[in-house]
C-alpha cells in the first residue's frame, strides 16, 4: 500500500480499478504544406465548424455550469482573431494542422497570462486544438475510455467536454496529474459532485487495473488499500449519504454563530439551482459573460435586464455583484488593445476599468437601476484592488452613481497588508482566494508544473486572510470569501476562525460546507485556524487541522 497526495475536490471517497485516458495526438509536423492555401483554409474552416457544433451539442446535453464552459469553448473555436491568425500561418506555408497547433498555443499563452476568469479558460484551448486536429486527420479525438465496470479515471488533465458528460455510473472518481483547485476539472467535478483529487504528482505511475482509493477530503490516492481503509471508506460513504439528505438550514456553527452561505454564479440562469440548494444569497455574480466576444461594451439597458434577472431570484437577500474583471486581450479590445508582456500583472480588473471609466460608470448606473427595480439587497465590488486609494476611488464613484453598499475584492497581497486602511474607506471586503493564492505563491494557476503551490491551505495565504479578517473585526466591516477555498468544508471552518463572516461557493458545495460548520463552535474554528497558521506548508496545515478537528 502506498499513498499519493494532491488537492482534493469536495469530501467524496471512492474506490475502484484505474483506467487511464489515452495520450494526446502527436504534434503536427513542421514540414511545409503540399496543397494549396485555399484548400487548407477550407479544410480548417470545416473542422472548426464541426468542432464548434459538437461542443455546443455536448453543452446542450450536459446543461448547467458545464454548458457555460462548453459554449465558451465553442466560441473559442470560431474566434475571429484566431481564424485570422490561422489564415496568416497557412499563407506563410504551414499545413492546416500545424497552423491550428501554433495559433491555439499562442492564444492559450495570452489567456493564461491574464489570470482570473479568462486565465482559467486557457487550458480549455488545448482541448479545442486537439479536436480540430483530429477532425483534420479524420480520426477520433482523444476522449474518456469506456468500460463495462466502474473505474477511477486517471489523466494528465481532463477537457471540459469530457468532464461534462462523464458517465457517473461508470466513473466513480477522477485523478489528474495537473491542475489545481481552480482548474476546469476541479470546477466541473465540484459542480457535478464527482470525487476527485487533482495535481497528483505520482499520477503517471498508476497503471490500468491498479486498485485505488480516492479520498478527496484528505487529498490522497491510496494504491492497493487494505481492509481497514476500505472499511473506513464505506463508513464515510454512508455518512455522506446522510448529509446529502439532511434538511436545508441557514449556515451556522454549532454554537449558533451565523455564517451565511452564498452562491457563486456566472449567469442569471444559474440562480434557480442555487436557490434550490439552499443558497442564502449570492456572494459573487460574475458579469464577464455580458462583455465577452463583443466588439463594444453592452449598453446600460442590456446590462440592467440581466442584473434584474439575478436580483429578482433573491428578494430580500444579499446579492454581491463583481464589476467587470478583465484585462488587455482580444475578446475585450474595447478595454485595451495594448500588448502586455504579462497581462496578469498588467492593466486588468479595476485598473482597466479606471482607465476606461465610461465603461465602469455605465455598469454602475445599470446596477443602480436594477437595485431600484428589485427587492434584493445589492452589494457591488471592484476586482483586483491593490490599496486604500483604489478602494476609496471605487467606493466613492459607486455611491455617487447610486450604489448603496460598495466594497472591494482582496486578490492582491498588498491589500491585506493595508487592510485596516481599506476598511476605513469601503463597506466590505470579499477575498478571492484563487488569485490571492496565485499572486502570493507566484504560481500560475493554469500551470500544472506549479499546481502544488496553487493551494489556499498554504499558511502564507491564510496569514493574509487573517490580516483582512482582523481588520474586519476591528472596524465592524463584513469580510467574505468567494474563491474556491470556501467550497472546501474543513478549510471553510478555518476561514471562519480567521475572521471571515460569509462564505460563497459553487452551489453544489453548499450541502457539505453547511454540515461541516455545524460540527464546530467559533472557539473551535479559531483553534483550527491557529493550527493551520502554525504549519509550514499547505500539506502540513491540512494534517494539523484534521488532527485538531478529530480531538
Amino acid at each position: 500500500m502506498r499513498e499519493l497526495s494532491g488537492i482534493g475536490v469536495g469530501r467524496g471517497i471512492a474506490t475502484g480499478p484505474v483506467l487511464r485516458m489515452p495520450d494526446p495526438l502527436p504534434e503536427p509536423s513542421t514540414a511545409p504544406r503540399g496543397g494549396t492555401a485555399e484548400a487548407e483554409r477550407a479544410a480548417v474552416a470545416d473542422a472548426l465548424a464541426a468542432v464548434a457544433a459538437e461542443l455546443t451539442a455536448r453543452g446542450q446535453q450536459a446543461g448547467g455550469e458545464a454548458k457555460d464552459v462548453l459554449d465558451a469553448q465553442a466560441m473559442m473555436a470560431q474566434d475571429p482573431g484566431l481564424v485570422d491568425d490561422l489564415h496568416a500561418r497557412i499563407e506563410a506555408g504551414s499545413t492546416g494542422e500545424r497552423a491550428v497547433f501554433e495559433a491555439f498555443a499562442a492564444f492559450q499563452q495570452i489567456l493564461a497570462g491574464m489570470g482570473g476568469y479568462l486565465g482559467e479558460r486557457a487550458a480549455d484551448l488545448a482541448d479545442v486544438a486537439q479536436r480540430v486536429i483530429a477532425a483534420l486527420r479524420g480520426v477520433p479525438a482523444p476522449g474518456v475510455p469506456t468500460a463495462d465496470h466502474p473505474f477511477v479515471l486517471v489523466a494528465h488533465d481532463l477537457a471540459p467536454a469530457d468532464t461534462a458528460l462523464l458517465d457517473l455510473d461508470r466513473v466513480v472518481a477522477l485523478v489528474t496529474r495537473d491542475g489545481g483547485p481552480t482548474s476546469h476539472t476541479a470546477i466541473l467535478a465540484r459542480a457535478k459532485s464527482i470525487t476527485a483529487v487533482v495535481g497528483v504528482a505520482g499520477a503517471d505511475e498508476l497503471s490500468d487495473g491498479d486498485i485505488v482509493l480516492v479520498d478527496a477530503a484528505s487529498g490522497l490516492v491510496i494504491v492497493d488499500p487494505d481492509k481497514a481503509h476500505l472499511a473506513a471508506a464505506k463508513t464515510r460513504t454512508e455518512e455522506l449519504a446522510k448529509t446529502s439528505t439532511a434538511p436545508i438550514t441557514d449556515g451556522a456553527l454549532a454554537d449558533g454563530t451565523p455564517v451565511p452561505l452564498l452562491a457563486n454564479l456566472g449567469s442569471p440562469k444559474d440562480a434557480a439551482r442555487a436557490v434550490e440548494l439552499g443558497a442564502e444569497g449570492v456572494g459573487l455574480f460574475r458579469t464577464e459573460f455580458l462583455f465577452l466576444d463583443r466588439e463594444q461594451a453592452p449598453t446600460v439597458d442590456e446590462q440592467r435586464a440581466d442584473y434584474e434577472a439575478v436580483l429578482a431570484a433573491f428578494p430580500g437577500k444579499k446579492v454581491v455583484v463583481r464589476c467587470l474583471d478583465a484585462g488587455a486581450d482580444k475578446p475585450l479590445a474595447f478595454l485595451s488593445d495594448a500588448e502586455e508582456e504579462n497581462p496578469a500583472l498588467g492593466l486588468r480588473g479595476l485598473r482597466a476599468l479606471r482607465a476606461n471609466e465610461a465603461i465602469l460608470r455605465d455598469q454602475l448606473v445599470a446596477l443602480a437601476a436594477a437595485q431600484e427595480n428589485t427587492e434584493a439587497d445589492l452589494w457591488v465590488m471592484a476586482p483586483m484592488v491593490a490599496d486604500a486609494d483604489e478602494a476609496e476611488y471605487f467606493t466613492s464613484l459607486a455611491k455617487e452613481l447610486g450604489i448603496r453598499v460598495a466594497g472591494v475584492m482582496a486578490e492582491v497581497p498588498s491589500i491585506a497588508l493595508v487592510a485596516e486602511q481599506v476598511a476605513e474607506v469601503t463597506d466590505f471586503v470579499s477575498i478571492g482566494t484563487n488569485d490571492l493564492t496565485q499572486y502570493t505563491m507566484a504560481a500560475d494557476r493554469m500551470l500544472g508544473s506549479v499546481a502544488a503551490y496553487q493551494d489556499p491551505w498554504h499558511p502564507a495565504v491564510l496569514r493574509l486572510v487573517k490580516l483582512i479578517g482582523d481588520a474586519g473585526r476591528a472596524s465592524g466591516k463584513p469580510v467574505g470569501v468567494c474563491g474556491e477555498a470556501a467550497a472546501d468544508p474543513l478549510l471553510a471552518v478555518v476561514l471562519v476562525g480567521l475572521g471571515v463572516t460569509t462564505l460563497s461557493m459553487t452551489p453544489s458545495a453548499l450541502v457539505d460546507v453547511r454540515a461541516e460548520l455545524l460540527k464546530h463552535t467559533l472557539s473551535g474554528a479559531e483553534k483550527l485556524a491557529h493550527a493551520a497558521l502554525a504549519a509550514s506548508t499547505a500539506a502540513a496545515a491540512r494534517v494539523a487541522v484534521a488532527a485538531a478537528s478529530a480531538d
